[in-house]
């Protein structure tokens, strides 16, 4: 079972803009099997299952430790939203993806299923290279403006989001 002993209670920022940005409806059979043929991968099951439940959306806990730089920050990334699963929805994985490889030159490694503050210049993919479209894909954050650098973030899906961080934990501390 997916995110077991996760309490998700107050995970989703509730607010107009997460709704029409982010959230595709609800995830239906036929929407998922759309959407991976559409992308050619299989999508891990805890992502799924956490479409299941709320799909697509803007986390209140928005930020990621990092063991290495990245241009955002030195020891974290951020996130602006979590793309929901639906073939046809403005910003789902499958839009977002399409645009991300096909217009903006990023590799084709995977799956493309969070936006970051900084209006695509880098990105979260779901990093399927070491596993195949069947398998279970590593989390990594590829940066544009890096010459489309690397970095590793977690394991698996359920590894990222459970490893997401409030941005206040990185706030400089004015004392």
């Amino acid at each position: 079972m997916p995110f077991e002993g996760f309490d998700f209670t107050g995970f989703w920022v509730k607010s107009r803009y997460a709704e029409e940005t982010y959230t595709c409806g609800p995830l239906t059979p036929s929407g998922l099997a759309e959407t991976e043929k559409a992308l050619g991968y299989k999508l891990p099951a805890s992502y799924v299952w956490l479409m299941e439940r709320h799909n697509g959306g803007v986390p209140v806990r928005c930020a990621f430790p990092t063991s290495a730089p990245s241009n955002w920050a030195e020891d974290h990334i951020a996130i602006e939203g979590i793309f929901g699963i639906g073939p046809n929805a403005k910003h789902s994985v499958v839009t977002e993806t399409r645009l991300m490889v096909d217009e903006w030159q990023y590799p084709a490694l995977g799956v493309a299923i969070c936006d970051c503050p900084t209006a695509g210049h880098q990105e979260v993919f779901l990093d399927y290279r070491a596993c195949g479209p069947e398998g279970e894909p590593k989390v990594v954050y590829v940066d544009q403006e890096d010459d489309y650098s690397i970095l590793p973030l977690a394991d698996n899906f359920e590894e990222f989001i459970r490893g997401l961080v409030g941005s206040e934990v990185y706030e400089e501390d004015e004392d």
